[in-house]
């Protein structure tokens, strides 16, 4: 499995983000190796690769030294993609920290006593918490107000203390992600799967309170090719949102979506309130010093994953 393009470790290599990721660094020709505990991830993602005896699978926990030290052997970069959801940290908090923040801690160790040549790690725009003013830009006020988002923010502090000892890394902070294959149960995007989901059983979709919270929603293959930028640019030391930079908001969602699959029904609305009102990256950095430029408009990304759920609704089960 020899590359001369270097040995890749992406950690979570399984999950949502992490196995689109895999796929493009095997087809850009890079070695890949996968750490992953699959407690919330599915192998089938990857399984292509593992037949084809293109990538190397490790089954192993990122809190655990031994099986972070044996998937670091002979690693040029590591892509830090392993975590703990929003909903999963609110109902078990000391999971989360454990995985999100003691985890990232022993893959920085570990990058760094291999003398890894970069880290991407994966950070949040949940770091922000509910921001003041829009777009939310990287030198903006923090307010983390989940488990997650401490974990995440606390995460990427660490990653500096180790910078200070000679690791080099890139941070990139996700806005809202979606794509073919998503998770069901993430805090903002799920609103897609669920929305898509009625939709196809002739419901209307249920929007919680007015409609008017808005999300910067973000292709995964924008997201993954955030990632790549981040591994081969010059650019070190830095942090990066990653987001189309238009926010969308939920009313208009759910209208691109009954258009997508030609439904003539109307969004019916609750009294439930969403945690976070607003968002919307301001991408100018990573415009400007990576030469990222989003792809997928939103409305031709949600009707890929609208017409992916109708193809095989029952990949994509809650």
């Amino acid at each position: 499995m020899a590359n001369d393009k270097g040995l890749v470790l992406v950690t979570g290599g399984a999950g949502f983000i992490g196995s689109h990721l895999v796929h493009r660094l095997v087809k850009d020709g890079y070695t890949v190796r996968v750490i992953d505990n699959l407690i919330r991830s599915d192998l089938s993602r990857l399984r292509d690769l593992i037949d084809a005896g293109r990538i190397e699978f490790i089954d192993g926990d990122v809190r655990y030294e031994d099986a972070v030290g044996r998937a670091m052997q002979g690693i040029d970069y590591v892509f830090h993609e392993a975590a703990v959801c929003i909903n999963r940290s609110m109902a078990y908090p000391k999971e989360s920290m454990d995985i999100n923040l003691n985890g990232s801690h022993v893959v920085f160790q570990s990058a760094l006593d291999h003398k890894v040549k970069r880290v991407v790690f994966a950070s949040s725009a949940s770091v922000y918490g509910d921001p003041t003013t829009l777009p939310m830009r990287e030198d903006g006020p923090l307010a983390p107000i989940t488990p997650y988002c401490v974990a995440k923010l606390s995460s990427e502090y660490l990653l500096r203390f180790f910078a200070r000892k000679g690791l080099s890394y890139n941070i990139l902070r996700y806005f809202n992600v979606y794509g073919p294959h998503q998770k069901v149960d993430a805090y903002y995007t799920s609103v897609i799967i669920m929305f898509i989901k009625r939709l196809i059983a002739g419901q209307a979709p249920v929007i919680q309170g007015t409609g008017e919270q808005t999300m910067d929603f973000v292709h995964v293959n924008d997201i993954v090719e955030a990632n790549m930028l981040a591994l081969r640019s010059d650019v070190s030391g830095e942090i990066f949102n990653v987001g189309s930079g238009v926010s969308t908001s939920v009313k208009r969602l759910a209208e691109i979506l009954i258009a997508s699959l030609g439904k003539d029904v109307t969004p019916q609305f609750s009294n439930v309130q969403s945690v976070v009102k607003h968002r919307q990256a301001d991408i100018t950095k990573i415009r400007r010093l990576l030469g990222f430029r989003p792809s997928v408009p939103v409305k031709e990304g949600l009707k890929e994953v609208a017409i992916d759920i109708t193809k095989d609704p029952d990949s994509y089960r809650f």
